[in-house]
């Protein structure tokens, strides 16, 4: 009983405690320093420990009553020489513009370390504390030389990045990563704040100058790994693969590395690269899942280069693929790619709807069955077998309820009614989607249910809205040319009408497809001068912004449209890129 009441007084004065302590806070945070400096004396009081003696020094320093700070840290002084109340009294001289005297107690404190270099990190992180980064530095130096078992590389990066220092503190990172390898992820994450795209930024020319001496020093596999992650940044990708060649020589156990780089490739549309890298893969794997990747991404990339006389070659490729590899799970992606591709180019799509259907034969899971299905789907739209189509996508809804494939498949559902002009049906669908757990998805359906909403009460027989849709469809179907001439009759039929500005901008893109660039700038110049309130406009600047960038070699005409969105349109869903791409045309340094 006599245990139970001595923890129940311990556990009622600890709660007492952290109430006071709560108040004393409050106080300080909303400047009423006189009530917070009693409550901070009344803990002190009670528990005479360096936080509380820290507020009251800082709640005092707050009323300017520097003569009271000084008292009190002399008097603690007379009882303890820790380092750390030198620092403070001379941070209540430096307040007094004393600088002098100031100098003498941080200096004072530092020779303390060289008594014992165990106090190193506490008097570091004091100077911290009042930005005295310069006496910071001082102390982890001195730590680290008095004590080389101890490692403040960490600490000195840190600091060093807060003064702009910024080649001191990737030196101290990469010498902590020298020592700590596992640190490597972290320090990318680090890096790039401070690197770019641009190669001859001279941050990344820092970072690049002390990998590259690391290399000729100490050939370790983490320097090519941060090399080849720099040379990712600077979009330079046959650098990069230079970089994962020489690490797969020194553990070729696993190519995930080059695959992975060759899908980064890939996603930036680098087909050249990233040819090149797979066929790597494919002359050095004995992994029958890289190779079928590898195969598959090289026949995706020549698609995508092809003309219509080189697709009968391609297709005899996938057969040789299915002679070689079998039909069963591990083909599956590849024969999911086939179904696209006989569909979509070679426009057999009753051959692919086959093709896919005995694919949905194959003893798979319930999420493979569902990207077939997603698949087979696409393409019984691109047959306008609508209703078929919807069958297949409810399926996938049914069978995996809220995951992201479900919710990809309920805005198939909805883009189909929409194709089917089930205009009502679509956009109440749309307003389920808006708050997908995917960021991508989300934003195709509210787009879709704002040109649906916006364009449906203009006219009670939705005339140009289904003109629109089946434009839409059109170029869903690959058939490019006859989409862009119904969005013609569009804008020659509903001239004036809220339609107009979108059709201007899928024409704009379906140009873009055919390389068409001139009639694409015309698109969406027009959409800028005519439909400069709509919520057009940001896309109008960005995809314009692109063209002349990437495509035009205009970048002063582009950074002015990236300049557009950055101050006009924040809440775009292109602001991120569109701040990146001014700034590395701009010439900043940072990232």
């Amino acid at each position: 009983m006599k245990r139970i009441l001595t923890f129940a007084l311990i556990l009622f004065s600890t709660l007492m405690l952290a109430q006071s302590e709560q108040l004393a806070s409050d106080y300080f945070k909303r400047g009423e320093f006189e009530k917070a400096l009693i409550e901070y004396q009344k803990l002190y009081t009670e528990k005479p420990s360096t936080t509380y003696l820290y507020k009251i020094v800082e709640t005092l320093q707050q009323l300017e009553r520097y003569t009271e700070v000084q008292n009190l840290l002399l008097q603690r002084l007379e009882k303890s020489t820790f380092p750390t109340l030198m620092v403070e009294l001379g941070y209540n001289y430096q307040l007094q513009d004393s600088i002098e005297i100031a100098k003498k107690h941080y200096n004072d404190a530092l020779l303390k370390i060289d008594e014992k270099p165990i106090y190193t990190s506490s008097i570091a992180r004091q100077f911290e504390n009042h930005s005295l980064l310069d006496y910071a530095i001082s102390a982890y130096k001195k730590g680290a030389e008095l004590n080389p078992k101890q490692n403040y590389n960490i600490q000195l990066a840190r600091i060093y990045g807060e003064q702009g220092n910024v080649e001191q503190m990737f030196s101290n990172y990469i010498d902590y990563i020298e020592t700590n390898p596992s640190f490597l992820n972290n320090s990318k994450r680090a890096f790039s704040d401070f690197v770019s795209e641009n190669s001859e930024n001279e941050n990344n020319i820092f970072l690049k100058r002390l990998l590259l001496k690391k290399l000729q020093t100490n050939p370790d596999v983490y320097w090519y790994e941060l090399l080849s992650w720099l040379f990712v940044q600077e979009k330079e990708y046959n650098k990069s693969f230079t970089q994962e060649k020489a690490l797969y020589r020194r553990n070729p156990e696993s190519l995930d590395r080059i695959i992975e780089l060759a899908l980064t490739t890939l996603d930036e549309k680098q087909y050249s690269i990233a040819t090149e890298i797979f066929n790597f893969v494919l002359e050095n794997s004995q992994d029958i899942s890289s190779l079928l990747r590898a195969h598959q991404f090289l026949l995706e990339i020549e698609t995508i280069n092809a003309t219509k006389k080189d697709f009968n070659a391609i297709n005899d490729k996938y057969l040789a693929l299915f002679n070689q590899y079998g039909r069963y799970e591990q083909t599956l992606s590849l024969q999911i790619a086939y179904g696209d591709f006989l569909a979509f180019h070679l426009h057999k799509p009753e051959d692919a709807s086959k093709f896919l259907k005995e694919t949905l034969n194959l003893n798979v899971s319930e999420f493979q069955k569902a990207t077939v299905k997603l698949k087979l789907g696409d393409v019984l739209v691109y047959q306008e077998k609508f209703n078929e189509a919807l069958i297949y996508y409810s399926q996938i809804q049914a069978n995996l309820k809220n995951s992201t494939i479900s919710q990809d498949a309920r805005f198939k559902v909805a883009k189909t009614s929409y194709y089917k002009g089930d205009f009502d049906w679509a956009e109440s669908q749309l307003k389920i989607l808006k708050s997908s757990t995917s960021q991508l998805i989300a934003n195709d359906a509210l787009d879709l249910k704002l040109l649906i909403s916006d364009n449906k009460y203009e006219d009670s027989l939705h005339v140009a809205l289904k003109l629109y849709a089946k434009a839409d469809l059109m170029a869903f179907q690959n058939k490019t040319d006859e989409a862009i001439t119904l969005l013609d009759k569009i804008l020659t039929e509903h001239e004036g009408e809220s339609i107009e500005g979108q059709a201007l901008l899928m024409q704009a893109q379906l140009f873009e497809k055919k390389k068409q660039y001139e009639k694409a700038t015309v698109n969406y110049q027009k959409i800028i001068t005519d439909f400069s309130d709509s919520i057009l406009i940001d896309d109008a600047y960005y995809f314009l912004a692109e063209l002349y960038n990437n495509i035009l070699g205009e970048p002063e005409e582009a950074k002015a449209l990236y300049e557009k969105i950055i101050f006009n349109h924040q809440d775009s869903i292109y602001f991120v890129e569109a701040r990146k791409n001014f700034r590395m045309l701009r010439g900043d340094t940072i990232n």
